[in-house]
């Protein structure tokens, strides 16, 4: 009996030195910031800011609805003067509640803008611009406004 002691003493010793050096370890695989870089996926591009706005088209106090070719016009005149680079339009179906609690469900357009994050600053005011001037023109209450940070390569 005395003669299992020192052995049993010795593979608790050799227990708490592996789990002394392989938790750490265990606990590095977990986090994502320490990975290998092998492992890590590859950033590519370059910040930008993806700006998303929502149309609505309902003619709102009985006026006839917002056509596409109104819009059309609307993009040539207002965006494409402050976005020359490019955008993208895709008709949409939304529904939002008013300032009257009446949930409105109306054709919609969203429009995607692409910019370089140091020209935020410098792009909100034409896209703020963008927002008032459909509101009055077509007497609608809002635009609503997404924006996000993306990696974007050409």
């Amino acid at each position: 009996m005395l003669s299992t002691r020192p052995r049993l003493r010795a593979a608790a010793v050799t227990a708490a030195a592996v789990l002394a050096v392989g938790a750490p370890t265990a606990y590095a695989a977990l986090d994502t910031d320490t990975a290998p870089a092998a492992q890590q996926t590859p950033v590519r591009g370059k910040p930008y800011i993806g700006t998303h706005l929502y149309f609505g088209t309902g003619g709102n106090g009985g006026r006839p609805d917002v056509t596409d070719k109104q819009f059309t016009d609307f993009v040539a005149k207002r965006v494409t003067p402050v976005f020359p680079d490019g955008l993208t339009i895709e008709n949409a179906r939304g529904q939002w509640r008013d300032a009257k609690g009446v949930v409105i469900r109306e054709r919609s357009y969203e429009l995607t803008v692409l910019y370089p994050k140091r020209q935020a600053r410098a792009k909100d005011p034409g896209i703020e611009a963008i927002r008032a001037a459909y509101k009055k023109q077509f007497h609608q209450e809002s635009v609503m406004r997404v924006d996000e940070a993306a990696n974007v390569d050409f």
